[in-house]
């Protein structure tokens, strides 16, 4: 799908359907300069660690058929395209080894599992990003393929996962969060953009719709306890609790007959999960609500006031959504 945009139309036309979140979302700096919006709005460009210092995310092989996957970049493990490389050799390596049954995703920054995309690199870093396998965009197409790769992939959520970070989580098989330290949300539709990563098609089917409508449209921080009301999660437990159990759950699991396990999640994926055309759709969807002036207007304002260098807004991020509704 040809997408019109603010920008120089030819050069967008031309990329527009391997646009990146972080792309899109750069449009407001962008519209009438090279720029990043780091550089617009005065902000300093390097809020993460840059890439080359040390990878973003980490493999422990603490069994051959129990992995940790763990995401490591302060100091708020934002995603970005300079990740999707990172994460695109994961999820290879997932897909490909033969003696793998479990694979747990967490977080080695404090007070966040994964975050909203980041938006300072140029444009040029997201848009010549090609499409996945799935022939889906590279995220939601990895999300795709953890959904249904032959392993089990759990979510170990202690502190925020937000945009990415929760649908990350939901793409996984299951989810467990902190009681007191995890907050999962949808921020998007509170900034004036439809999220991209396919929540609309997953949170109905663990929630129902009027409570996913509830989560999307609120655009506001769910905490572990009530996300485990609501189907957010499989469960959420104090805090000192939860890496025990998902150690020991996720072990448990690794020695299971491999093939059992895979055929066993087929057949749920069959029941359950959402077609790659229905999170395609919510892609497309994205690409068009960011490009709206709403949007742009209000993602520059975010960066402004210090989203991605101000660790109060970063953890507040549904407080200050609502302050772009109040003006």
């Amino acid at each position: 799908m040809k997408v019109r945009s603010p920008i120089s139309t030819s050069a967008m036309i031309a990329s527009s359907k391997f646009l990146t979140a972080a792309a899109v979302l750069m449009l407001p700096a962008l519209a009438l300069s090279g720029q990043t919006m780091a550089e617009k709005t005065g902000r300093p460009a390097e809020t993460q660690s840059p890439a080359s210092e040390k990878p973003q995310i980490r493999i422990e092989k603490r069994t051959p058929a129990y992995w940790r996957v763990t995401f490591d970049n302060p100091p708020f493990n934002i995603f970005g395209p300079e990740t999707i490389p990172q994460m695109e050799k994961v999820v290879e390596q997932i897909e490909a080894d033969p003696n793998l049954r479990v694979v747990v995703f967490d977080s080695a920054v404090p007070g966040f599992f994964l975050t909203h995309y980041n938006f300072t690199p140029p444009l040029s870093e997201s848009t010549s990003l090609p499409s996945g396998k799935t022939g889906l965009h590279p995220l939601p197409d990895m999300l795709v393929r953890i959904s249904k790769a032959p392993v089990v992939s759990i979510a170990l959520i202690r502190g925020r996962a937000t945009g990415v970070g929760s649908e990350l989580a939901l793409a996984s098989d299951m989810r467990f969060a902190s009681k007191e330290n995890a907050v999962l949300s949808q921020w998007e539709v509170g900034a004036g953009f439809v999220p991209g990563g396919g929540p609309m098609a997953r949170l109905p089917r663990l929630m129902g719709r009027g409570r996913a409508l509830e989560v999307l449209l609120g655009s506001d921080d769910i905490n572990g306890e009530l996300a485990e009301e609501y189907g957010y999660v499989n469960r959420s437990f104090d805090d000192d609790k939860l890496d025990p159990f998902v150690d020991a759950l996720a072990a448990r699991i690794s020695g299971f007959d491999r093939q059992a396990i895979a055929d066993t999640k087929r057949l749920v994926d069959f029941a359950s999960l959402p077609s790659d055309p229905e999170i395609g759709a919510g892609w497309d969807a994205f690409i068009q609500s960011v490009q709206r002036p709403v949007a742009q207007k209000n993602i520059g304002r975010l960066m402004e006031i210090g989203l991605q260098t101000n660790p109060d807004i970063e953890a507040r991020l549904g407080h200050y959504t609502q302050t772009l509704a109040d003006k």
